[in-house]
């Protein structure tokens, strides 16, 4: 029976490694498939938006178009009454932007005052904040309608900008984070005569970056993907973020004599978080570990 080679004195048994072998095999071929099945209904949905309406309806499914054509693009892009994509790419963008940044300076002095400063009730208040954060959004849409009916906030971008600033997801995960940091860098502030801001100005705030970059992300992600909320609070065409305006697309496009076009708007809705994911994937992984902000 051949037990395998001798390696730094120890045998390796083949039967082993190919076990190992195989196992990986395996594994690739399932993130294959599930990487297939995703990815096929993307290509599928790029490429029908550069067909032509008759190419659509006659030619059935076929992952690449017979001729190329970029007249969906056009009509878009020239569409600036009925369908003006690029003002509603440009209130997304304003709208994500501005609620990230704010999102990123809430959660950071709140988590501090979760993590550092000490008070009655502090643990109490935070887990009962975080209990009724399990709730169903859905469950707050008329009371939040309300506010901002009463603020006079509908049809305008406060309306989605100030909404959701404290999410306790993202607070827990600052919290969380922030609870790794070493507590005698405060003492030692304290010491040198630093109140909570300058603390929480030079200390913890440069060493919460990547929590922070990544709660970014994930709120500028979901400001701008959000659908519910945008569709009952804009009613002006010329105000609406780029989800609303898919919905009043797909009424426009609904007669399925512009399928191309249809298409060709959710490609350009999809690709400002694309492109962002690409350049910021990177602090996806470091958020993994809540303690990456320490080195040494």
């Amino acid at each position: 029976m051949d037990k395998g080679p001798l390696i730094n004195g120890q045998r390796i048994d083949k039967r082993k490694g190919s076990g190992i072998s195989i196992s990986k095999y395996i594994s690739y071929l399932f993130l294959i498939i599930l990487c297939v099945i995703w990815i096929v209904p993307v290509v599928f949905g790029i490429t029908t938006s550069f067909r032509s309406q008759t190419e659509v309806v006659s030619s059935g499914f076929r992952m690449f178009p017979k001729e190329w054509i970029f007249d969906n693009y056009i009509a878009i892009l020239n569409n600036t009454s009925t369908a003006p994509i690029l003002r509603w790419l440009m209130n997304s963008l304003f709208i994500a932007t501005m609620h990230t940044f704010l999102v990123v300076v809430v959660i950071s002095i709140t988590g501090y005052g979760y993590s550092r400063m000490k008070f009655r009730g502090r643990d109490t208040l935070f887990f009962t904040l975080l209990g009724i954060s399990f709730f169903p959004g859905v469950v707050n849409l008329i009371p939040s309608y309300k506010i901002i009916d009463a603020l006079g906030w509908v049809n305008t971008s406060w309306a989605m900008i100030i909404p959701g600033l404290a999410g306790m997801g993202n607070l827990f995960l600052v919290r969380q984070f922030m609870n790794g940091i070493p507590k005698e860098l405060d003492e030692s502030a304290h010491v040198d005569g630093a109140g909570h801001f300058r603390i929480y100005a030079s200390i913890i705030v440069p060493l919460m970056k990547p929590i922070l970059i990544v709660c970014g992300l994930f709120s500028f992600t979901g400001s701008w993907n959000d659908f519910l909320w945008p569709v009952i609070v804009f009613t002006d065409v010329d105000k609406m973020p780029v989800t609303a305006g898919l919905l009043l697309l797909q009424d426009i496009y609904g007669n399925y004599r512009m399928i191309g076009q249809l298409m060709g708007s959710a490609i350009l809705a999809i690709i400002p978080t694309l492109v962002l994911f690409l350049f910021a994937q990177k602090y996806f992984v470091q958020s993994i570990n809540l303690n990456s902000g320490i080195k040494g």
